[in-house]
């Protein structure tokens, strides 16, 4: 006899004004399983996790839990069934400690007080079952983005949680990080709990996943046992066609120098970074998290100061660096945060395009609306941008889309060299090859492009040449030919021979 799913939900619609999310979409969980949900941004796959977890009601449709039809009518009430959900952006509060955290809005009381011995046992009970040695009296604020994943998977097991729905849980983490993520699912799944596990790193799917569903257009596509699909085949039934190239690269001799970088130190976080980027090539900036990629970023930039050092644009030096010098001097910083740092959430599509170069556009400080649509309209043709208006808010725009937009935002400036932080994290496949075909289309029309990413393929596939930072240094210069993913992690450790 078939084991009992902890969770069936079958045929769930969902329709939000103007847009079909969800359209008979069936899903089902078992003990023990990580059934892993894949799917391009706009696919469902937020809103089916949504329903599951009581945040939206279907329109349509039944779920099951254990057998047992079911009405999950809030958080509240899908959290009391054993559905908990962690998601991407953690719900947990900084200056509380980590047994606070855990047992937020739960508090054990004894004799009418607050009983803190209980509740630390109890946290440190269930942070010793993942293995994971974390102070229950320090504060979330000090802890690393890994250690409150850990408290956000502590918090949903301490109300019995038996299904644990994770959104984009390694967007953030290191590989050591990974790893010691890995280790606690496994165990959880030891426990019979059944993991739901969204990503949008497919290699992901055959490390961790038993099951893998495929949801595109709010449509179920299929299910597979992860053991007899590929890589290729997922990504065919996520895009509904094959991406014969994720990685498009049209290699040609480099131009002349666009950017050179003489000795930049800033305190511990720079110690005398040199680099040169030319005209025509994307050059890759590699390393782990911490390395100092994202601060070299924003000091050639001018977000942040420098203490000694140059910074050199097209050959002239460039004295008091600020954004606004840059800018004007044709350079462009697409950053790892887009949603905090790269656009204006509250503003519409339109605006966000045109945001960076009203001075350019309109020199006489009155906006032609009419020459705002133009542009923008050229933009949305160009780089295929999805949106239903240019007037959309582009906080409701997919993670693909709202990188999209950052990247319309700095060619409008007329942009000559870019600099692009992390560029596809966090979006799916079918938008990735985009961005990768955009920024080969700009190297190929004589840009500059500056690429730090964490993803060593992408590195790998898009790359000139690659420079690997390590503790604020840069330890290796490697072109092309030579460059490997053991080659590039050895040198990001330590292991490989220094510059």
């Amino acid at each position: 006899m078939a084991e009992q799913p902890l969770l069936q939900a079958k045929q769930i619609t969902k329709t939000f004004p103007g847009v079909l999310a969800l359209d008979g979409v069936d899903f089902d969980l078992s003990p023990g399983e990580v059934h892993v949900l894949l799917g391009e941004n706009g696919a469902g796959k937020s809103t089916l996790m949504k329903v599951l977890a009581g945040a939206y009601q279907p329109d349509a449709g039944a779920i099951s839990l254990n057998g047992r039809p079911v009405r999950l009518a809030s958080p509240r009430q899908a959290q009391k069934h054993g559905v908990g959900i962690i998601y991407q952006e953690f719900n947990l509060v900084p200056y509380m400690n980590v047994a606070q955290n855990i047992f937020l809005g739960r508090f054990p009381h004894r004799f009418g007080l607050l009983d803190q011995a209980r509740m630390h046992a109890e946290s440190r009970a269930l942070l010793d079952s993942l293995n994971m040695d974390i102070d229950t009296r320090a504060r979330v604020v000090s802890l690393g983005v890994a250690q409150q994943q850990m408290v956000e998977v502590a918090k949903t097991l301490s109300v019995d949680s038996r299904i644990l729905i994770m959104d984009e849980p390694t967007a953030a983490l290191t590989d050591r990080e990974i790893e010691q993520l890995f280790a606690a699912i496994h165990r959880l799944k030891q426990r019979g709990i059944g993991i739901i596990y969204i990503s949008h790193r497919l290699q992901e799917v055959h490390q961790i996943g038993d099951r893998v569903t495929v949801l595109r257009d709010g449509k179920y596509i299929g299910t597979r046992q992860v053991g007899q699909v590929t890589v290729d085949e997922l990504i065919a039934m996520m895009v509904g066609r094959t991406i014969t190239h994720l990685f498009p690269r049209d290699y040609q001799p480099r131009g002349a120098e666009a950017v050179r970088v003489a000795g930049l130190a800033s305190g511990s976080r720079l110690r005398g970074v040199s680099l040169a980027l030319h005209s025509g090539e994307i050059v890759g900036l590699a390393g782990l998290v911490g390395a100092g990629r994202t601060e070299l970023a924003r000091a050639i930039y001018g977000a942040d100061p420098y203490e000694t050092g140059q910074v050199y644009v097209f050959g002239r030096p460039v004295k008091a660096a600020s954004p606004d010098k840059m800018v004007q001097l044709g350079m462009g910083l697409l950053p790892e945060d887009r949603k905090t740092q790269g656009l204006a959430m509250i503003l519409s599509l339109s605006e966000n395009v045109v945001l960076a170069s009203l001075r350019r556009l309109f020199p006489r400080r009155f906006v032609d609306m009419g020459k705002e649509r133009e542009v923008v309209a050229e933009y949305i043709r160009d780089l295929r941008i999805a949106t239903p208006s240019p007037k959309r808010l582009v906080q409701f725009l997919s993670g693909g889309t709202q990188q999209k937009v950052v990247l319309a935002k700095w060619l409008c400036t007329h942009s000559k060299i870019f600099i692009f932080d992390e560029p596809t994290r966090g979006i799916d496949v079918g938008a990735k090859a985009e961005i990768h075909g955009f920024m080969n289309e700009l190297v190929k029309q004589g840009a500059a492009v500056l690429m730090i990413s964490s993803d060593l393929p992408e590195i790998l596939g898009m790359s000139d040449r690659i420079y690997v930072m390590r503790q604020g240094r840069i330890v290796a210069e490697v072109d092309r030919e030579q460059a490997t993913q053991e080659r590039i992690v050895a040198y990001a450790m330590g292991h490989g021979v220094e510059r």
